[in-house]
């Protein structure tokens, strides 16, 4: 095999090996047609059978009930941040969001092309470094929305907010999908890109609750209703068939591997991993993440200088533990530990963290 390093990249991110491997063997001839997956038709039986064992597994792992439907659109979720209000706009009714940082603040400034944002609540003055508390939503709003994780300040949500029972909640969570377990119930709408925890890039999932899908305005152009694509089995047009079907194969694994319970227990054994190097280093790595508001999935550290933290992301490389580098906003360093990130090089990293404290304190 081939050499096979951690890869610590926040998106596009590592997938689970045995996805890989199974997409090797098929590359040339998948499923006996004597095409690649790449140049099957997606009007062929073969390709329909991954679109539907797709939308099975991804009902299945998620436990998504039968009045939802499941739409694999094209590129990344910030497609969706303005095909969210573009659909669930109300005239009159306010669209509330609140902004924990990058990708909200980015689907913020989207509403405002559809009627009045309201921004319920923010972290912004501590630059974004917690999920505000007892978070409440309006009655009577359009919808409301809030974004899980961020991978740039490394927060997390960890309670649900109060969310008046006429307002859909929705949410994106493109970078701990299928983390945790999770009550689709709860949410009128899910979306999430799929190159952070469920497959390559060029895909978005849309989970979407059957009674608002039919609330989109005659106006909208056709390929930004969410109709379009229940109508047509989200191949209104040519779909992303490799990432489609490399996410069907990444949500192979997590049933193979015990399902999103399995993956959550796990997931929690490698964060705190991480930061109890970060909490017992006496200040020699800062959280940039308040404890309250830790993510599973992207660990965001400092150190005393940039030239310090350069030289652990160098340091790392020879051990094969790459991708360590934090985002340009916020500096610093980032560990991303998607679902497909073996316990293993978590433990790597964290003996290596250790190591090198003690060498450079």
């Amino acid at each position: 095999m081939t050499k096979r390093v951690y890869n610590f990249y926040a998106g596009p991110a590592t997938l689970p090996l045995s996805a890989l491997e199974k997409a090797r063997d098929e590359f040339l001839d998948f499923a006996g047609t004597g095409m690649s997956v790449l140049e099957i038709s997606h009007r062929t039986k073969p390709w329909q059978k991954v679109m539907d064992d797709a939308d099975a597994l991804i009902r299945e792992v998620m436990g998504i009930p039968n009045d939802y439907k499941v739409l694999w659109l094209s590129g990344g979720a910030s497609s969706q941040f303005y095909m969210v209000p573009a659909n669930l706009q109300v005239p009159g009714k306010p669209m509330e969001y609140v902004n924990t940082g990058g990708w909200a603040s980015k689907a913020i400034k989207e509403v405002n092309r559809y009627g009045e944002a309201k921004v319920v609540a923010s972290s912004e003055e501590e630059n974004f470094s917690y999920i505000p508390a007892d978070v409440e939503f309006t009655e009577g709003s359009a919808y409301a929305h809030i974004t899980s994780n961020n991978t740039l300040y490394g927060t997390e949500w960890n309670y649900d907010p109060k969310v008046p029972s006429d307002v859909p909640l929705v949410c994106d969570m493109s970078s701990d999908i299928n983390a945790r377990e999770i009550k689709v119930k709860d949410y009128g709408v899910i979306y999430a890109g799929a190159q952070k925890n469920l497959g390559p890039a060029g895909v978005t999932l849309v989970i979407v609750r059957e009674d608002l899908v039919e609330r989109v305005p005659d106006t909208v152009p056709t390929m930004q209703k969410w109709s379009t694509h229940v109508g047509k089995g989200s191949m209104f047009n040519t779909p992303p068939v490799f990432p489609i079907y490399m996410c069907k194969l990444a949500l192979d694994n997590i049933k193979e591997t015990g399902g999103v319970k399995a993956k959550e227990a796990v997931n929690r054994e490698k964060a705190k991993l991480l930061y109890d190097v970060i909490d017992a280093s006496d200040g020699f790595y800062k959280g940039h993440a308040r404890a309250d508001s830790r993510s599973l999935m992207n660990v965001t550290f400092t150190m005393a200088t940039p030239e310090l933290e350069d030289k652990c992301v160098a340091g790392a490389l020879p051990l094969d533990l790459v991708g360590l580098k934090g985002h340009r906003s916020v500096g610093g360093m980032r560990a991303s530990i998607y679902n497909a990130m073996p316990i293993e090089g978590v433990k790597k990293l964290a003996e290596y963290l250790t190591e090198f404290k003690e060498k450079n304190q």
